[in-house]
């Protein structure tokens, strides 16, 4: 979702690999997304405990995509009430990152920076070779502190002190943020857009998807951040853990935003799918490892099964890398002049008139099939 007319940023799949790759270009380290599939404790209280020795996995933020709809705009106050009023001016909580959105099909990265900008006690670098950043590079904690890298520390510097529109505007003038944000759309090609022409504006009748961010801060509260609206918006609070002001290892705050997105879920008809809830979460390699290191220091055995056991699941995390990347590179890639010319083949070879009647043939069938199970649900 948008506010502008702007059309210098694609739109972006909500995948967990193109959102860690996204902010790995970045430089930032230490931290990964996965997908939730569900909201019932067991899958939340698995974010925080992934495995056995490992209590306290960082868990950063959430990023909640849905499909718009007017009621969830923010021209609807009376829904805006029921999930509370946003914050603007000094009534913002110090030390709580927040942007408007002003550029179109940035809602994706701009989620993402809030989650890495509100990350509490977060690693930060500069182009001048701190002294302090880079010991503070080498005290991460295990992997359990999020690495911003130079350039969105650089970033976060920068606008530290921007009001919230000025903050959505430098993110959609920030070169190197558009670049790595675009670099995960499809490419387009001329053969399917005419540049002489406008692009076509999405209408009521469109599924128009949007992103939004919920984090905790150190206030002991949790905030949902939508470009989209005036300020963040402060959803409840959370018991918080003495005076330790990284929270991200509590399953409190997590509870709290899973109350707040099933308030949003039951705005839609019970047959809605279309949703996606991801997690920036500690990458899991770094406890993985750690726990490794942490038998070997007890005198386990490598052909112990414990030990097997922790190297076979840093193995299938490597292995999920891997396939990210080649997935990530099929993304990238323009099949359009391949189907081009495989049409061309099948027209040629007399083949291509059977097949689109077996196609409509098909999609009939389908259709008939949706419209009996519509039916039948009423």
């Amino acid at each position: 979702m948008a506010s502008d007319g702007s059309n210098d940023w694609c739109t972006i799949e909500s995948d967990p690999g193109v959102f860690t790759s996204l902010i790995e270009s970045f430089g930032t380290k230490n931290v990964e997304f996965t997908e939730l599939w569900s909201l019932d404790d067991d899958s939340l209280s698995h974010l925080v405990r992934p495995m056995e020795g490992v209590e306290n996995a960082a868990v950063h933020g959430l990023i909640f995509l849905f499909k718009w709809q007017s009621q969830s705009g923010s021209d609807d106050k009376e829904e805006d009430s029921s999930r509370g009023t946003p914050l603007t001016g000094d009534d913002v909580p110090e030390g709580l990152f927040f942007a408007k959105q002003v550029t179109h099909n940035a809602c994706a990265t701009q989620a993402i920076m809030s989650v890495l900008f509100n990350a509490p006690n977060s690693i930060t670098e500069s182009d001048d070779g701190d002294e302090n950043a880079t010991k503070q590079q080498h005290d991460d904690e295990n992997g359990r502190r999020l690495v911003l890298g130079k350039t969105l520390s650089n970033f976060k510097s920068f606008t530290s002190h921007f009001p919230a529109d000025l903050r959505g505007e430098a993110i959609g003038s920030s070169e190197e943020v558009r670049t790595a944000h675009n670099s995960f759309g499809r490419a387009e090609d001329a053969f399917l857009s005419d540049p002489s022409k406008p692009k076509r504006v999405a209408t009521d009748d469109d599924d128009v998807f949007h992103f939004i961010a919920y984090v905790p801060h150190e206030d002991g509260c949790v905030y949902e951040l939508d470009g989209l609206q005036p300020g963040p918006i402060r959803i409840g609070s959370y018991k918080k853990d003495g005076e330790n002001n990284d929270n991200t290892t509590s399953m409190d705050w997590i509870q709290v935003a899973r109350d707040a997105i099933q308030k949003r879920l039951a705005n839609y008809a019970s047959t809605e799918i279309k949703f996606n809830l991801m997690a920036m979460v500690q990458d899991k390699r770094t406890y993985l490892t750690e726990r490794l290191n942490a038998l070997a220091a007890i005198g386990i055995e490598e052909s112990d099964p414990a030990m097997l056991t922790v190297r076979s699941e840093l193995h299938a995390e490597e292995e999920k890398r891997a396939q990210w990347t080649v997935e990530n590179e099929r993304r990238r890639f323009n099949y359009l002049p391949f189907c081009v010319e495989l049409l061309r083949c099948l027209a040629g070879s007399g083949k291509f008139e059977k097949l689109v009647d077996k196609a409509r043939e098909s999609a009939g069938e389908k259709r008939k099939r949706a419209n009996a199970w519509k039916e039948s649900s009423k």
